[in-house]
């Protein structure tokens, strides 16, 4: 293959990983070919699990609601618009909206592709919101014990009585998400929708039609604020929203309303909004990269979150908490944190914060045995190098009184060392796959499934 095609595959393959649209496409035998990030994500599967396999060998299909992708290749004609429900090799329902389209060279089809839209995870929101119990909706459902957060948790009370703006700041993983939602169970909006939607790494085109929805060929796509209408919407790092698009969201805030990409009438939507900061919104303000008016708009009511190194109180209520939900999710018995790693946890600074936290129990807890307490040797190995950082570097794996199955054991040197590899590149994907001898595609799979967060390695 010449330079020249593989640039070109390298960019097509970068091209269908950032479409925000779920693409699926099978050759004449019913076999996956292309199955891009989106769709990964709307049908919770993994690229391994679907590439070059038979669809029917994957995914399971009501008789009166045939794959369209199947009946693109029988028929050899598009089908347009169709809903389908199917179930995953987890048996979790998927349901998509479709663009189907058989596809043809001298005549003859030689595969089908679908370009899918999410109603799975927007459906599935409204069901939750009448499953879930009222303690984990309200916020006296959050654990605290620290001042900081006990004062944050009275400032959250009081913003849920009112239909002001709220803006939450605080560092990765400090619980902004979690608080949102609380505040809108307590508010009078409960019973209506709760959306979230980050505004990092997405183009301006991408970002707008997902806030405001779009028109074009007299179909509507509602965006965000149209599907929460009489709800709540939080916009993570609102910060990083491009300045057309925080001017758009003020016009919105003082007028109600809004107008759709390529529309032309204006919109009402009855929205509260959550927004949500990692950084200093003032200092934000002040480069520029966020604007006065919007800042005053936003600000009504102001709440910090405090990073967890600064109220090592909760650490322990937090991790006897996941260590609880871990339990009831593995099935276990595990007891709690030996006294060693008490005092550690409690010495190490979390620059991921709660997150951090959530994960590494988690991760501990899927190689535990009924009964047992969390040591040392329990805790994951390249989190054992943080608690440990001068520790001989080469012999961190080989470290534990305990022999791991092998299969566990290659995993963790996988982490690692793509881990090593990530922050050696400073996160690039393109250089770090490269150097690791990977595609960007596979890589951003192994980030994925491993839960390698930028914010804390």
């Amino acid at each position: 293959m010449n330079r020249e095609m593989e640039t070109l595959l390298s960019m097509y393959e970068q091209i269908l990983e950032m479409i925000d649209l779920g693409v699926h496409a099978v050759d004449q035998q019913g076999k996956t070919v292309i199955y891009n990030r989106k769709m990964r994500d709307i049908e919770g599967m993994d690229v391994e699990d679907v590439l070059d396999k038979n669809i029917l060998d994957v995914f399971r299909f009501h008789p009166e609601q045939p794959s369209t992708l199947l009946e693109a290749l029988r028929t050899g004609e598009s089908i347009l618009n169709k809903q389908q429900t199917y179930f995953n090799n987890k048996g979790q329902a998927v349901t998509t909206i479709n663009q189907t389209h058989p596809l043809w060279k001298d005549g003859c089809i030689i595969g089908a592709v679908e370009i899918a839209k999410d109603v799975t995870k927007f459906r599935k929101l409204i069901a939750e919101q009448h499953q879930r119990g009222e303690l984990s909706r309200s916020l006296a459902g959050i654990i605290v014990q620290s001042e900081a957060m006990q004062a944050a948790i009275r400032l959250a009370r009081h913003a849920a009585r009112s239909e002001a703006p709220i803006l939450l700041m605080g560092e990765k993983g400090t619980g902004k998400d979690l608080l949102a939602s609380c505040i809108h169970y307590e508010s009078e909006r409960r019973l209506k929708p709760f959306l979230t939607q980050t505004c990092l790494s997405l183009p301006d085109d991408w970002m707008e039609t997902m806030l405001f929805g779009s028109e074009e060929n007299g179909e509507i796509q509602p965006g965000l604020f149209e599907q929460a209408d009489g709800g709540t919407v939080l916009l993570d790092d609102v910060d990083s929203l491009s300045l057309p698009l925080q001017q758009k969201l003020v016009h919105f805030l003082q007028e109600k309303q809004f107008t759709r990409v390529h529309g032309h009438k204006p919109v009402r939507a009855d929205v509260r909004l959550i927004t949500s900061t990692s950084g200093d919104p003032i200092d934000a303000v002040q480069t520029g990269e966020l604007l006065k008016s919007l800042y005053y708009q936003l600000a009504v009511h102001c709440i910090v979150l405090p990073p967890l190194r600064e109220r090592r109180e909760d650490i322990l209520p937090l991790a006897d908490h996941f260590i609880r939900q871990g339990n009831e999710r593995y099935g276990l018995n595990v007891e709690g944190l030996a006294d060693d790693v008490q005092e550690a946890f409690l010495a190490y600074d979390w620059p991921g914060n709660v997150r951090e936290l959530e994960t590494v129990i988690d991760e501990t807890l899927e190689m535990m045995a009924e009964g047992e307490t969390i040591t040392f040797d329990h805790l994951p190995a390249s989190f054992r190098m943080k608690l440990a950082p001068d520790a001989p570097k080469t012999d961190f794996l080989f470290n534990t009184e305990d022999i791991l199955p092998l299969e566990k054991y290659m995993e963790e040197v996988e982490i690692y060392y793509i881990r090593k590899a990530l922050q050696h590149h400073g996160f690039n994907i393109t250089k770090t796959a490269k150097a690791l001898g990977l595609s960007r595609q596979n890589l951003q799979y192994r980030i994925r499934k491993y839960r390698i967060d930028k914010e804390w390695g």
